[in-house]
């Protein structure tokens, strides 16, 4: 009786061992080809990728010099070819999943779904990315403006325009970086849009100066000065009466480019012709009267 236990509970084991022999080699089987076809794809996946990426520069890197060539502002350039390389990345995204056996629909369908989740979140950048579509398309100021954002007072000029972001130059050689949503929403003021700019100077003189003599000076000085257009518009009259001065003014007009240096080189020499022709010019005083 014992033998015959004996010899049950090992054919009991022989069996439950080829079993699991049977078992673990059909899954070995049927895996083994699943993971290195898997492997093949992931592998061909990253190849594609690589060529696919340098392919894409080389598009982009075309595409910049073509607009370059046809005199294309450089903001514009910027934005299409950042714009242009992100689309060709994605339809390159989407035929690596096609080989997993994921479909451009399926995709289309996810990134719908998950766009409208992504928008409320992301609104500023939504704001900021069409507020660079306008600013490129309407061209409130280009590359090499100086601009001035009423909204928060930040001047200088502009050295790039991105999708997301305008960079400006303070004249200190500061970058400013300022959300394409805050200007496209803000009024701005474009210092350079035209080739010429008036320039106004005031002056303040003693109330017992000769006007005739000083608006001679003032007129002799701006006539000498090399960056005065003498086909505009030039005059000297009195701006106002303060109350320890009468207020001169100076009207002239100049290059964009000469402003500031005609600007100080113009306060100078009038500050010099004053002195030279005995012209005072006054500052606040008050008179203190003690009563003993």
């Amino acid at each position: 009786m014992k033998l015959i236990l004996a010899t049950t509970d090992t054919q009991t084991t022989d069996v439950l061992e080829n079993v699991e022999k049977t078992l673990l080699e059909r899954y070995m089987d049927g895996a083994m080809p699943n993971l290195l076809d898997f492997a093949i794809d992931v592998i061909l996946a990253f190849i594609v990728f690589l060529i696919g990426g340098k392919i894409i520069k080389w598009i982009v890197k075309i595409l910049k010099k073509s607009m370059e060539r046809a005199n294309a502002e450089q903001g514009v350039v910027t934005f299409v070819s950042s714009l242009c390389k992100y689309a060709l990345y994605f339809v390159l995204l989407l035929t690596i999943l096609s080989n997993f056996g994921v479909t451009a629909s399926s995709v289309i369908a996810v990134l719908g779904s998950a766009g409208l989740t992504i928008g409320l979140a992301l609104q500023g950048s939504l704001s900021n990315f069409a507020g660079g579509v306008l600013i490129l398309l309407l061209k409130p100021f280009m590359v090499g403006d100086y601009i001035i954002e009423n909204t928060d007072k930040q001047e200088g000029t502009v050295s790039e325009i991105t999708i997301f972001y305008t960079k400006l130059l303070t004249p200190d050689n500061k970058a400013i970086m300022i959300p394409n949503g805050t200007l496209s929403n803000s009024s701005i003021i474009n210092v350079t849009a035209m080739k010429n700019r008036r320039l106004d100077l005031l002056f303040g003189v003693a109330y017992d100066s000769d006007i005739v003599k000083v608006k001679t000076i003032m007129e002799k000085v701006m006539k000498e000065d090399e960056s005065v257009l003498k086909n505009e518009e030039m005059s000297v009259f009195v701006s106002d009466l303060l109350d320890s001065s009468m207020q001169m003014g100076l009207r002239c007009w100049v290059k964009k480019d000469d402003y500031w240096i005609a600007r100080w080189r113009l306060i100078e020499n009038v500050k010099l012709a004053f002195d030279e022709a005995g012209v005072e010019i006054p500052y606040p005083q008050m008179d203190v009267v003690i009563k003993k």
